[in-house]
């Protein structure tokens, strides 16, 4: 079988396990919420045939299933007999922040017959007692804010690879051809002189010699690229350290063919020298080419 990083989440209800999985999903892995245990060896046997394309899963498995929950430490131990690896990650909190948490949300506890939230949880308390005992790691959520608690996952699940969590996109456009759209800063670079207008530059794009050299020899350009670069080197891991995992980056020009691919072609080598994970896309460049061969 091809190795499979196999994670299951288990811990208490309202501890956080709805936002760990999120958590799982954004760092890609393949997740499913309350697989019955009987299940779990053919899952994995399945995800490990040569040819998977997933790689990563992480199950949620919790008292939400009821009875079947008891099959889970025969599941455990026949994958322990097939040598599967795997970790488990336990989520719990204190009691009263857990009585807070379901009177903010109004949900009732799984395990509680009378509605009492206190006795949902001394029900689960006990059940899962053993569970926590096999748990690879115990996360107390008491008091952690989500972003804490994605920061505290993300670290522990990818180590040195932890910036890497946040995929960012550096898009260059024509102002022309609209705004994109879910973008989290938008730079307008419409303040540098035009090669459009110059005519040995005109039919070149912000990828070629010329143009490059044209936009980044300007003062002004090295100005803007000073302090834009700064302030994303500012920004960045605070964005991380709150739990972002996609930021999108536009720079804008006229027509999105050269001041703008150029800028962003410089804002993507940066971010890599930084390395974060990150790419880019020109996403007008050459359609003032194709308006222009129409109009010949």
């Amino acid at each position: 079988m091809e190795y499979l990083d196999f994670t299951i989440i288990t811990g208490f209800s309202g501890a956080g396990k709805s936002e760990a999985v999120k958590c799982f999903e954004d760092m890609g892995y393949f997740c499913i919420d309350n697989l019955p245990p009987s299940l779990i060896l053919k899952m994995v046997e399945l995800f490990s045939l040569p040819g998977s394309k997933v790689k990563k899963v992480a199950l949620v498995i919790d008292v939400r299933l009821g009875g079947l929950f008891e099959d889970l430490f025969a599941a455990l131990n026949e994958l322990d007999d097939k040598a599967v690896s795997y970790q488990i990650l336990f989520l719990e909190a204190s009691d009263d922040e857990l009585i807070r948490r379901f009177k903010e949300t109004r949900r009732r506890h799984p395990l509680s017959v009378s509605g009492q939230v206190i006795e949902g949880i001394a029900k689960e308390r006990s059940i899962l007692e053993d569970v926590k005992g096999r748990a690879d790691m115990v996360i107390d959520t008491s008091g952690m804010r989500v972003g804490e608690l994605k920061d505290k996952i993300r670290s522990s699940f990818l180590g040195d690879k932890a910036d890497k969590s946040l995929l960012i996109t550096v898009i260059s456009f024509g102002y022309k051809y609209g705004i994109p759209h879910d973008v989290d800063i938008i730079m307008d670079v419409r303040f540098l002189p035009n090669p459009h207008y110059i005519e040995d530059l005109k039919m070149h794009t912000g990828e070629e010699a010329p143009v490059r050299e044209f936009v980044l020899k300007r003062p002004e350009t090295k100005v803007f690229l000073n302090k834009f670069l700064g302030l994303l080197d500012f920004l960045i891991p605070k964005y991380i350290d709150e739990g972002k995992t996609h930021f999108v980056i536009a720079l804008g020009c006229t027509g999105g063919t050269h001041r703008s691919v150029v800028l962003a072609e410089e804002t993507k080598k940066f971010l890599q020298k930084r390395g974060f994970n990150s790419t880019l896309m020109h996403r007008d460049i050459g359609k003032d080419f194709s308006s222009h061969d129409a109009k010949r």
